[in-house]
Order: C-alpha cells, then structure tokens, then sequence
C-alpha cells in the first residue's frame, strides 16, 4: 500500500512548529504544491494552513494524522520565493511559522476568501433624462438630492461614498433605479498609479553616475550597497536611474520606505519619472484594496511597488532590485507581535533572489557602516548636496538662565521674524507632541499619573483632556489637586501643542501647520497638510518625526530644534546614534533649493561631546565614537542582542517566569552567551500589566542562535509560561 504524502502547514497557532496532516480526500496529487491553503481541523476548531513543504514522513504515526479537509486554491498564493524567505524567517526569529506566514498575507486571503481581485460596484446616472419630470423630484427631496450628487460625479460613486454623503439612501436609490435613472457597473477595485504626462528628469553628476553605474553592474547577483548621501544630495535620482534599466528588462523593483506619510512624495515622483504604474502597500489601505495590490504585484501587473515596512511581502515574481530608503529608521522594526526588521529581512530576501540591494541613508545605522568596514556591503558616497543646494550653516544656542517663552529662546525668535519676513518658511522640531508632558500642582508637586502605566498623563489642550501617550488612557483636567486639593494646576514641559499657542501669540498673521499623530489620525489630513505647505498655504512648521523625515520643502529657510537635549542621557545604548540621525534629519529640511538655510539648535548642554562633534565634524564623526563605546561593551555591532520580555497583571509572575527561564538557560551550552537579568522594565506597568525582561547577549550570532533553538521550545512547556504574556525580540532595536 502507498504511503500518503505527508502536507506539512503553517497553521496561525502561537505554537512555534508546523503541523502535519493527510492530503484531502479525492484531491488530485498535482494540486498540493507548496504555498496552496487549505482548510483543517485544529483541535476543535476548523482553521486556514498554509502548504509550506510536502514530507514522505512524519513524527506522529500516519494513522494518528488528521485529514485536512480541502483546498482553498489551486495554484499556489504564496510563491516559492516567498516561502524561502517566510521559513528563514520563522527559524531567525524563534516566532509561531503559522504567524510569520499569515502575516504575510492580506487579511482577506487570512480569511478562506479567494484569491481573485476584488471587485467594487458604482452608481451613475443613466442616459435619460432625469430632469424632465420636475414634479417626481420635488415631492421626493431624498432622491432630489441623490440625483444631483451623481450628476456632480459623472464618474460614478460607490455605496459608501454615497452614504457618506448622504447617509440613509437606499430607499432613493431603489426608486431611481425603477424609473431607470441610475444604473450600476462593476470595477476591479486595483488602481495602480498610473503614469505622469509629465516625464521629471534631472541630469546627474559625476558621482551619482558612478553609483549608478556600479549598481546596474551587478544586476544578476547579490551586492548589497550602502548609498550613503548627505541630505539633498540626490538619492532618490541614483534609485529612479537603477530602477529605470531594471524594469526596462521586464523585472520589478520593490522600494520600502519607513513612513506612510512619505509615500505620495515618493510615488508622485517615481510616478513622474518612470513613466510606468506604481502599485502602493501600507497599513491605510482597506483590506479589499491591500488584496487587489497584492494580487497586481503578484500576476505581475506592476512593475514598483512602493510601501512601508510590511511590504517586503510583496509577492513579485520578477524581483530585480530592492530599495530601502533611510534604511537607518527604526519604523522598519516591527514592535509588537512577530518582532521582525524588514530591512534585514530585504537583505535575505536579495540574497536568496540573487539580485542588488540599496540601503540609502544621510546617517547610516551603526550596523551598516560596520559592514561597509568588514566589505559586506559596497559603500557608494554622495558627498555634496545636488544642483543649487547649500549646506546650511548650524549654531547651537545655550538656552541656560535664557527665559523661553512657549519654549522658545530670543535668538530663535529672532531668527524666525527675519526668515519670516523674507516671505520664506520655518520649521520647528519637538519630539513630543501634546500640550505639555504633565500637569504638576504648584503648592506640593503632585504630577497626574496613568492608573494603568508607570507614566504620567500628557495635557492635550485641543481637546482639554488628560492623555496617556504609553497605552491610550484618557481622562478629564482636573480643576483641583487630587492629592491637597489645591487650585493652582499647571502644565509643566513643552509640547507641539503649547508651541503652536506660542507662535500664534508671536505671529498671529501667520499660516500654522502643527503636524504629529494627533492632528493626522484622520485619513487624508497629512496629505492635505502636506499640499499646504508645498503650495505656501502654511508658512511655520511645527512638528514631531514625521515632520522630519524625507519631505522636500524648498522654501524652508529655517529649522529650530527646541530640545536637543532628550537623546543625550537616554537610558537605551541606541539613544545617542537615534538622536544624531534625527538632528541630521531636520538639518536636512532646510536649504534644498536656492536658497540657504540655517539651524538653531536650543540645548541646556551645549558642550556635550555628541552635539559638539555632530556640529563640528558630522555624523561620521560620531558614529565613530559610537561604534567605539559599543565595541567596549561588546553591544550591536559588536556582539548580537536576544531580548525575552514577560508581562502579566500580577506584579510577581512576570520576574518568577523569567527566573525559571534564566535557570533553563544555564542547563544548555551558554558558551559566548551571557545571561543580564531579569529586571523590571525601564517602564515596569504599562496598560495595566506589569513587565519585566532577559537580555541574551551573544559574542556571535551562531551561539545565541544555538541556545535560541534549543531553549525556547523548553518554555513553552514551562507551567509559570501560562500565568504571563512572553515573546522573543531577536535583534531587539529598542531595550526599554
């Protein structure tokens, strides 16, 4: 008798191993090919695999097996190449495959629904004419109205843009439809942008077109390069160019980019250039439109896609190039559940694809610079700012016993009135949004705490409510001290939220845009704040990070950084460098076109070796002091970071279980390993929980590995494990 073939799946289980199951009854042998789902019973519940690999024999006996219950596809929605990397990445990370693998999928796919490209229904006025029975409309004011809304939109409107307009409708809706007024049609929902009339296209200088010519020289074969270019210096031409004689060949490129308030920038210039559809992946896409791209990227309808971190699962079956734009952000890092890094994800995925990658960045990650030093990586340098572009001249301001109103020094007043006066734009960049960071009664220092975090409440003016930026917990202003009941409550610190009161104070005839999480929640604002300040509208700029990064503004003039001060004593080892680069990044918005620019930097510390040597020498300067302090202490670059982290409500349980882990760990070779805790969290209670972790510091990334592989699967089977929350950061970015 023949043995059956053995499926091995990726089931969505927080289980870290595959399971085994019988092909389905009936099902021809030809359709089980690797990256198929199918639907299997899983305990007492009927869930959705992926088909990673088909084995001739199982550690469970056959009669033992379970049959899987059939196929939801045939043909495979996972590629081969996919499946390399998933499984690389599931054995990298110590993470559930079932997780790592559904991760990669659009929701929709997650759910059993087909992999067809979904379709969306329009309504638009028909042919006839509506108008000529003026009676039936005025006794019926709803469908007047509707009327008059797809007249507007000759185009059509879909069901929901109706109702959002509108509101209740289908009422109306039917009854125009009987009189034969309005009729439906049925679109593919994908769109990709389609090409600019306009063809953008800069002539390059010597040194953009050695890196390019150095690139396109390893087209077949892996080589990643460190393009590593001050900001203005023309990056994003050395990547159209690449991209340009890659996708002429019928390949595709795949671009991730760290924030998705970069990407109309990004594709609108792309778009521009090349001449051809861009199909775009983030998180604001609805499920149905993440599917219809994925689905284009796949049948190869596409030749860039543009996205942020999760679009290194872009299934392209014709990748020839991949970008990482600002490759030194932590947004790559994924922090909550599988803990991944899409660009050390992107240079396995080049490696295993054979093809080139770019990692681009005015300030490199230490990482990165120390391959450029053991010739891993090929450094490309774009040392001076392109066309008309001038570095602009930096001065940091001791704001020691200087009086700050609304945070701000009189020098940078100054500086403001006369670049505002030059009909030219400013930005000022504080890292951290709000009103003020908290609320301290003035008779005996009680500061508002969150019940749920080891934090304190944020005052948010706008909405005169109490915030807290750590988990989410809102509250009232109190009008009184919770603790003496004085009356005399004041915000103490500074936050974007009371700098925009100032500057309307200073210049109340002045267009403002404040730009952070909180004035961009809603979908299509920061696009729409962008567009004003590209177009003039708003005139001063104040903002956190996302103001920040990669943005183009050729009439900023000037850029205040109001607290240099907050990444100098950070607790976490990466808080200098992450500091460093974000001064760099606001440097950097400032003279990129004809005109230069000046920075003012206010510090309470203006004799600290990192801002001495960031102003006075440059970045490079300071990541060699940097990698120094870390080759020391043996941290990333110089030794590789493993970080298990437990939460649980009981104050107890989360140390008892790390503990027990630590005391499993010494039973197995922990030779080049070292072992530094448990300790309580730098934050130990947050939403409610309290959180403690282990840090695993390895001499090299084979040791740790080894331990990893042999001691994680021994806690899962630890009894203290079922009283916490724990998860593995492999490569961990952020220790706090």
């Amino acid at each position: 008798m023949a043995v059956p073939p053995i499926l091995r799946l990726a089931i969505p289980s927080p289980l870290r191993r595959y399971f085994d199951y019988l092909p389905p009854a009936k099902t021809p042998y030809q359709q089980l090919q690797p990256g198929i789902r199918l639907q299997v019973p899983f305990g007492r519940r009927t869930l959705i695999g992926i088909l990673v690999t088909i084995a001739s024999q199982s550690e469970i006996e056959t009669s033992k097996l379970r049959r899987a219950q059939y196929c939801l596809d045939k043909t495979p929605v996972v590629p081969n190449s996919l499946l390399q990397l998933l499984t690389w990445a599931a054995s990298y990370y110590h993470h559930s495959p079932g997780e790592v693998f559904f991760s990669a999928l659009p929701q929709l796919l997650r759910q059993g629904k087909p992999a067809t490209s979904p379709i969306y229904r329009q309504w638009l006025l028909s042919s006839k004419d509506c108008t000529t029975d003026a009676t039936i409309l005025s006794r019926a004011p709803r469908q007047q109205q509707l009327v008059e809304l797809l007249r507007y939109h000759p185009e059509g409107l879909t069901s929901s843009q109706i109702k959002a307009q509108l509101g209740t409708y289908q009422s109306s809706l039917r009854s125009l439809i009987a009189k034969g007024w309005v009729y439906s049609q049925e679109k593919p929902i994908y769109k990709s942008i389609p090409p600019s009339k306009e063809h953008l296209r800069h002539p390059l200088n010597d040194a953009q077109k050695a890196a390019v010519t150095t690139i396109l020289a390893s087209q077949q074969k892996f080589r990643p390069f460190l393009l590593e270019g001050v900001t203005g210096s023309g990056k994003t031409e050395v990547y159209l160019r690449a991209i340009e004689e890659i996708i002429a060949k019928s390949r595709q490129a795949l671009v991730l980019i760290p924030e998705i308030g970069l990407t109309p920038q990004m594709v609108e210039r792309f778009h521009r250039y090349l001449q051809t559809p861009i199909t775009v992946l983030h998180s604001a896409l609805s499920d149905r439109e993440r599917l219809a791209a994925w689905l284009a990227a796949y049948e190869g309808k596409t030749p860039v896609v543009i996205g942020t971190r999760s679009a290194i699962w872009a299934p392209l079956p014709r990748l020839g190039i991949i970008i990482i734009d600002e490759e030194h952000d932590s947004s790559f890092k994924q922090q909550e559940g599988f803990h991944y890094h899409a660009r050390d994800l992107a240079i396995m995925r080049a490696y295993q694809t054979k093809i080139p990658i770019i990692l681009g960045s005015a300030t490199p990650s230490l990482e990165s610079l120390d391959n450029v030093k053991r010739q891993r990586y090929h450094l490309l340098q774009l040392l001076q700012r392109a066309g008309a572009a001038q570095t602009p001249r930096i001065q940091l301001l001791d704001v020691r016993s200087r009086p700050l109103e609304f945070g701000l020094s009189p020098p940078l007043l100054a500086a403001l009135r006369y670049h505002l006066g030059q009909g030219n734009q400013a930005l000022l960049f504080l890292n951290r949004r709000g009103f003020a960071p908290t609320l301290i009664c003035h008779e005996c220092g009680f500061a508002v705490p969150c019940h749920r975090c080891d934090a304190y409440m944020t005052v948010h003016q706008h909405t005169n409510r109490l915030r807290c930026h750590h988990c989410g917990a809102e509250g009232s202003l109190p009008t009184s001290c919770p603790q003496c009941r004085n009356l005399l409550l004041r915000p103490r610190g500074l936050g974007t939220e009371q700098v925009e009161a100032g500057l309307k104070h200073f210049f109340p005839e002045i267009e403002i845009a404040r730009v952070d999480r909180d004035t961009t929640r809603r979908a299509g604002t920061l696009n729409k704040m962008l567009d004003g300040i590209h177009n003039g509208k708003y005139r001063l700029l104040i903002g956190t990070q996302m103001l920040a990064k990669g943005h183009h503004y050729p009439n900023i003039t000037l850029a205040g950084i109001l607290d240099a001060d907050q990444g100098l004593f950070g607790s976490d080892f990466r808080a200098g460098e992450h500091m460093s680069q974000l001064i760099l990044q606001v440097i950097g918005r400032t003279g990129r076109g004809n005109k230069p620019g000046e920075v003012l930097i206010q510090t309470h510390h203006p004799e600290h070796p990192l801002l001495t040597a960031l102003v006075g020498h440059g970045y490079r300067h300071v990541a060699e002091i940097l990698l120094e302090e870390r080759r020391q202490i043996g941290f990333p670059p110089y030794g590789y970071l493993a970080l298990l982290r437990a939460r649980a409500v009981s104050p107890d349980s989360p140390m008892k279980f790390l503990e027990m882990a630590r005391s499993m760990a010494t039973a197995h070779n922990l030779h080049g390993v070292t072992l530094l805790g448990p300790v309580p969290a730098p934050m130990e209670r947050r939403a409610g929980r309290y959180r403690a972790q282990l840090l695993l510091q390895g001499s090299a990334r084979a040791p740790l590995q080894r331990l990893l592989t042999t001691w994680i699967p021994t806690l899962e089977r630890l009894q203290a494990a079922r009283k916490v929350r724990w998860s593995l950061d492999v490569d961990p970015i952020d220790l706090m």
